[in-house]
């Protein structure tokens, strides 16, 4: 009986080790982007769609150059609104990395923009500047 309760304890503490060393790079190859959106001034934010994305301006291919995205939606009430988003590890690394908001009303017309850089493991803090047409 005491051979059967060892043989069980490795089994156990082996599937264990298994299950860790899986979950382990899996967790290793994505960070998570967290961060707030303000309009500028202070003033509260217009009601609208906010898209989010990483932007790599230094890489040419489109679909490489925006490798992580997001969005919120804007009641025309709030002052502040938090966001979090997907980041490949990839990316982190890159000096000309940052996080991009943009405010749209539902027909599309574009109402602001801001961006800021983006540092690894630090919130991030976009203002949405008005766009002038």
């Amino acid at each position: 009986m005491n051979r059967l309760t060892d043989r069980r304890t490795v089994l156990m503490t082996a599937g264990a080790v298994a299950i860790a060393a899986a979950a382990g790079p899996a967790a290793a190859q994505s960070t998570d982007v967290r961060g707030a959106v303000t309009f500028e001034g202070g003033a509260v934010i217009p009601k609208g769609r906010i898209e989010i994305y990483l932007e790599d301006t230094a890489v040419q291919d489109e679909a490489q150059r925006r490798p992580a995205r997001t969005h919120i939606e804007s009641d025309g009430g709030s002052k502040a609104m938090e966001f979090a988003l997907r980041s490949p590890a990839s990316s982190t690394a890159s000096p000309t990395l940052q996080v991009v908001a943009r405010l749209e009303r539902a027909d599309g017309w574009l109402l602001a923009r801001g961006s800021a850089p983006f540092a690894a493991g630090s919130p991030v803090h976009v203002t949405l500047n008005t766009v002038m047409y």
